[in-house]
C-alpha cells in the first residue's frame, strides 16, 4: 500500500479500472528503487510479469510531479513490433497526464518524428538503428531532445546484449549521455538474463552509479509442456510397440490433416484449429515452408485459410496485419513466426505455443514459451522434433536424434536449476569499432586523430582494444578513402565513408544480405537476398509467385502470384549453441529418466537412441571407431569451443595422426578417417595442447573469417585476430582435452 499510495493519481486510477487486486513483487521492487535511491535498475523477472508498468509507474509519477523540460525518459526496443504494442499501451495510461509518447523508427511517419523534434517532451520509443540516425543526421539538436533527459529503459535486455548490436546500444548510450549532457539512470528489463551480476557492471557503465538487483519472489509457474517426434517419412518410432502409460495423452485432434501430409506439420495443422497459437521455427526459410505447408493442408480440406507468416523479411503491412488479428480476441488464428514475436510484444490470449525442433538456446525457449500464460493461464509449449528416417546403413552420429536430445536438454537445464546463458563479453568488435568511428565522424565533423581515439576507444565494448590496434585500423581507413585527412590534420568521413553512412543501412550492425524488394503490382510483399531468374518461382509471405521482371538497379523483383510450393532463401541463419546445452545432451543419453513432458513418439526414439548410445559407447567416450580407419568425436563442446577444437585437429594434430577427411556436424561430432589408434590420438592432443596454443596458429593461411557485417572494411590482420581471441573459445577447448 505504501508503493500503491505513492504512485501518482491517474496510476492509481489505471490500476483500478483494469482490476488489479494488488501490486506484484516486481512492481514493489521496482518502485522502491527509483523512488528511494539514485542507483540504475535490472528488473529480471518472468514474461507477462509487469515489468514495463513496474518500470513506468514510477517514472511517470515522477514526471508528473516535475515535468522534463525535454525528453524525459528514452525507451530502447530490439523490434518494431514490440515498439509499437508498447507504444499503444503507453499512451493509453498517459493521456490522462499529458505526458506524450512518441515512438521512432523506420515505419513510422515523418509528420509523428517532426512533431516530436518541435515540441521534445515525455517519453521516446525508438529501435537502435534509429537512435544511431539521431544521433548520426540530429547532432545539433541533442540537447534540445534530450538535455533533461532522465531515464533510460532497455526492454529485452538480453536480446540486446548479443553481439555487436547489444555492444552499438551501450555505445548509443554513452555517446548521447556525452553529447546532451546528461546521466540518465539506466533500467534494464529482462525475463532471460544469464548472469544478472555482469549485466549490472554493463548497464552501469560510465554512470558512477551502482545497479541495484532486487530479488524478487514470484509464484511458481505453471508449465504445460510436450515434445513430440517425426519421422518425415516411414513408420513412427513408437509405431507397433504397446502403448506406454507414461507418454502424455494429447487430446483427440478436432481435424485431421490430409492424407499424405508431412506427420509433423499434419500434427500442428490438428492441433490449431479454434486455437489462438504461435508456431516457433529458427529461420525464415522455414517459416516460409511451414506455413505454405499449413496453407495448402486448408485448402486440400476445403477450408478456410487460417494461418498467418510473420518474420523480419516481410514488409511492414504484413507483420502489423498479423499482430492485428493476433491481438483481436475473436479471431483464432495461427502464425508461424521466427524470433520476431519472441519478444514482449502482448497478443492477448494466446493458448499454445509450438516449437518446430529445438531452438538454439534456453532463453529463446523460455521467452517462446512465454508468449502463452497471460491472464492466469498456464504457459504451454509443443515441441514438434522432426527427422529423415536413419538408413539402415547409416553410420552412427546420423542415428542420433540430436534436436530431440537438445531440446530436452534446454528444458531440463532450466527445471533443474534456472540456468539460462550468460552474455559473452570478451569479444573485439573491430566491426562495430569500424561502424562506430564512422558514426561519431559523421556526427560530430571533424576531429583530431587524438580527440577520435578518446571518444571512440573511451566506450565500454571497446576497453579490450589497445591503441596500436586503433592506429592500424585508422591507417587502413584513410588508405582506403573510409575516412580522410583535412590540411589541418583532422579527420573526416572520406568519399567512400560518405558513400556508407549516407545508406539507411548503415545504422543497423546485424548482418544482412544484399536484399531485392519484392513488388506485386501495387503491394511491397517483402525481401528476399538472391532473386531467381524471370520466369522461376519464389516463396514469400506463405505465398508462391512467379518471376516477371527483375530491376537489379534499383533492387526491384515484380511477380505475381501463382499455387504451388518453392523453397525460399534468405541467407545463413547460423546458431550458437552453449557447451552447458551439449554436456547436458549427454546426459539425456546416460540417464534412464522417462521426462514427464515426452509423448510416444519421443519416448521411443529417446530410448532407441539411448540403447545405441550404451552400445556404442557414444556418452562414455569421447572417440568412437565407426569401422575400419573411421572415426568419430564427440567433444560435447559448444560450437565456438566446438570450432577451435576442429581447427586444433587439423592444424595440429592431423599430420601425426594421419587424419584426413575431416567433416564437422558442429557443435555435435566430428568424422574423420585416421591411421592411429584411440591411445595415440589422446596422446598427441594432449601433448600438444601442453606446448601451448596461440590463437592465431588456429587461423587458416590467407583465410580471412568475416563474421560481423562490416569485416570487409577492416584490415585482414584485425579481422584475424579479432575471430581468434575474441571467437574461438580455446580455453574451453584446452579444459576439455585436459579431462580426456
Amino acid at each position: 500500500m505504501d508503493i500503491y499510495s505513492r504512485y501518482a493519481p491517474f496510476v492509481q486510477e489505471f490500476i483500478y479500472r483494469n482490476g488489479w487486486e494488488s501490486l506484484r513483487g516486481v512492481q514493489v521492487a521496482a518502485a522502491d528503487v527509483i523512488f528511494n535511491s539514485d542507483d540504475n535498475l535490472l528488473l529480471s523477472a518472468s514474461t507477462a510479469s509487469g515489468k514495463t508498468e513496474a518500470a513506468f509507474f514510477p517514472i511517470l509519477t515522477l514526471f508528473s510531479e516535475d515535468m522534463p523540460s525535454t525528453v524525459g525518459a528514452l525507451y530502447i526496443g530490439p523490434l518494431k513490433a514490440l515498439i509499437n504494442d508498447q507504444f499503444a499501451r503507453l499512451n493509453d495510461l498517459c493521456e490522462e497526464a499529458e505526458i506524450p509518447v512518441w515512438h521512432w523508427h523506420g515505419d513510422v511517419a515523418q509528420s509523428h518524428k517532426n512533431k516530436l523534434m518541435k515540441k521534445p517532451s515525455g517519453i521516446l520509443q525508438i529501435t537502435p538503428e534509429s537512435l544511431e540516425a539521431l544521433l548520426m543526421h540530429r547532432h545539433s539538436a541533442l540537447t534540445s531532445l534530450f538535455g533533461d533527459l532522465r531515464f533510460i529503459v532497455i526492454d529485452e535486455i538480453h536480446s540486446l546484449l548479443r553481439g555487436d548490436r547489444g555492444a552499438q546500444t551501450l555505445c548509443l548510450i554513452e555517446r548521447l549521455s556525452r553529447l546532451a549532457g546528461v546521466n540518465p539512470r539506466r533500467i534494464g528489463l529482462s525475463a532471460t538474463i544469464g548472469d544478472p551480476e555482469k549485466t549490472g557492471e554493463l548497464l552501469s557503465a560510465g554512470t558512477g552509479r551502482r545497479t541495484a538487483i532486487p530479488k524478487v519472489t514470484e509464484a511458481g509457474a505453471r508449465w504445460r509442456i510436450s515434445m513430440e517426434h517425426f519421422y518425415v517419412m516411414g513408420n513412427q518410432a513408437a509405431e507397433g510397440m504397446e502403448e506406454d502409460s507414461r507418454a502424455m495423452q494429447v487430446a483427440e485432434p478436432t481435424d485431421s490433416a490430409p492424407d499424405n501430409a508431412d506427420p509433423g506439420i499434419g500434427f500442428i495443422f490438428e492441433h490449431t484449429r479454434g486455437r489462438k497459437c504461435l508456431v516457433f521455427v529458427n529461420s525464415r526459410e522455414e517459416c516460409e515452408a511451414v506455413t505454405t505447408s499449413l496453407r495448402s493442408y486448408c485448402e486440400a480440406k476445403h477450408e478456410p485459410d487460417r494461418f498467418l507468416i510473420h518474420h523480419g523479411n516481410l514488409s511492414a503491412s504484413f507483420r502489423e496485419t498479423a499482430e492485428e488479428i493476433m491481438k483481436d480476441e475473436d479471431q483464432f488464428q495461427t502464425t508461424v513466426t521466427t524470433a520476431t514475436l519472441e519478444l514482449g510484444i502482448d497478443i492477448g490470449k494466446l493458448e499454445r505455443a509450438f516449437q518446430i525442433d529445438a531452438p538454439y538456446t534456453v532463453s529463446s525457449f523460455l521467452q517462446r514459451m512465454g508468449r502463452t500464460g497471460r491472464r492466469g493461464q498456464p504457459n504451454e509449449m509443443w515441441f514438434v522434433m522432426r527427422e529423415e528416417q536413419p538408413q539402415p546403413r547409416s553410420l552412427l552420429p546420423s542415428t542420433v536424434p540430436w534436436k530431440l536430445i537438445q531440446g530436452i536438454a534446454l528444458v531440463q537445464l532450466y527445471r533443474e536449476s534456472k540456468w539460462v546463458e550468460p552474455q559473452n563479453t570478451d569479444r573485439l568488435p573491430y566491426s562495430l569499432l569500424y561502424h562506430q568511428t564512422l558514426c561519431t565522424l559523421a556526427g560530430e565533423g571533424e576531429l583530431s586523430p587524438a580527440a577520435l581515439a578518446s571518444r571512440v576507444l573511451g566506450l565500454t565494448p571497446f576497453r579490450k582494444i589497445s591503441q596500436e590496434d586503433y592506429r592500424i585500423l585508422l591507417r587502413h581507413l584513410i588508405d582506403t578513402d573510409q575516412i580522410a585527412r583535412t590540411e589541418r590534420g583532422g579527420l573526416i568521413v572520406g568519399l567512400a565513408g560518405e558513400r556508407m553512412t549516407n545508406s539507411f543501412r548503415f545504422y543497423a550492425v546485424f548482418q544482412e544480405n544484399e536484399e531485392y524488394t519484392v513488388r506485386c503490382e501495387s503491394s511491397e510483399l517483402g525481401t528476399i537476398v538472391q532473386p531467381p531468374p524471370v520466369g522461376e518461382k519464389v516463396a514469400l509471405a506463405g505465398e508462391v509467385w512467379t518471376v516477371l521482371e527483375i530491376d537489379h538497379k534499383r533492387k526491384l523483383v515484380y511477380v505475381e502470384q501463382v499455387k504451388g510450393k518453392v523453397p525460399a532463401y534468405f541467407g545463413e541463419c547460423p546458431g550458437d549453441i552453449n557447451t552447458r546445452v551439449l554436456e547436458r545432451m549427454r546426459e539425456v543419453l546416460k540417464e534412464s529418466d522417462i521426462y514427464p513432458y515426452l509423448m510416444k513418439n519421443a519416448i521411443a526414439r529417446l530410448e532407441g537412441s539411448r540403447r545405441t548410445a550404451a552400445v556404442s559407447g557414444v556418452a562414455d567416450r569421447p572417440l568412437v571407431c565407426l569401422g575400419g580407419d573411421m572415426w568419430c568425436l564427440f567433444p560435447w563442446l559448444g560450437t565456438y569451443s566446438f570450432l577451435a577444437l576442429e581447427r586444433f585437429l587439423k592444424i595440429r594434430c592431423a599430420e601425426k595422426l594421419g587424419i584426413r577427411g575431416v567433416e564437422s556436424w558442429r557443435p555435435y561430432f566430428i568424422q574423420f578417417k585416421m591411421k592411429a589408434g584411440e591411445q595415440e590420438f589422446f596422446r598427441v592432443l594432449k601433448q600438444e595442447a601442453e606446448k601451448g596454443i596461440e590463437p592465431m596458429e588456429l587461423v587458416y593461411p590467407k583465410e580471412i573469417p568475416l563474421f560481423e557485417k562490416y569485416d570487409d572494411f577492416v584490415p585482414e590482420e584485425l579481422v584475424r585476430k579479432g575471430f581468434a581471441y575474441g571467437v574461438l573459445n580455446i580455453d574451453e577447448m584446452k579444459e576439455r582435452i585436459a579431462q580426456w
